[in-house]
């Protein structure tokens, strides 16, 4: 197809998309620079593009891509939720102003994936996390139950929900989340599981 139209974004997308299935990341991030070279707009290829940089521990980069596919393209809830994730990532304990104002950004963010698309689960289960960083444990909480409505065997917001529990004192909660979360094959941080041994019967 890109033989016969060496112009069409979307071809140079597909075959970024094949190459990266058989983890030829180079050539993936050459046809993804191809595709967005044809087609500006072209939101999905600027997140992939993140995604590359992601795994390089390139948050920045990340970061940077992201923002072009949401300027690319308005309302594009992917593009949101990666900045939110992105901006919870590089939180580095070192500056608490700098901080506060990644995880504000952080939670605007998410909060504007879940508007652009409300079955957004990881979304919601990113933004619960965001908010118990900020102190906000029933609204972490709230989101969480959010993501388990719209997907009850997602073992993140399950772990989630364990964790706003247990701040919360509601330990038979907790303790029902965090099985949960375990049966769903979701590795408990060893810590938690030991915090909620003391209240088990």
């Amino acid at each position: 197809m890109i033989t016969e139209n060496t112009e069409c974004g979307t071809s140079h997308y597909n075959l970024a998309v094949a190459y990266m299935g058989q983890q030829e990341y180079d050539a993936a991030e050459k046809s993804l620079h191809d595709a967005i070279d044809c087609s500006p707009n072209l939101a999905e290829a600027y997140v992939l593009l993140g995604g590359l940089c992601l795994q390089r521990n390139d948050l920045e980069g990340c970061l940077r891509f992201n923002r072009y596919a949401v300027k690319a393209r308005a309302g594009f809830a992917e593009g949101y939720a990666n900045i939110g994730y992105v901006l919870l990532q590089a939180i580095k304990g070192e500056n608490e102003k700098e901080d506060q104002e990644m995880l504000d950004q952080a939670i605007k963010n998410l909060r504007k994936a879940i508007i652009h698309n409300a079955n957004f689960v990881q979304a919601f289960a990113t933004l619960g996390s965001a908010y118990y960083m900020k102190g906000l444990i029933d609204e972490g909480i709230e989101a969480n139950l959010e993501a388990v409505k719209i997907q009850p065997e997602f073992p993140v917001a399950h772990n989630n929900l364990a964790v706003g529990y247990l701040e919360r004192k509601e330990y038979a909660k907790a303790i029902e989340h965090c099985d949960r979360a375990i049966a769903l094959g979701y590795d408990v941080p060893e810590g938690l599981k030991q915090e909620l041994a003391l209240h088990r019967s």
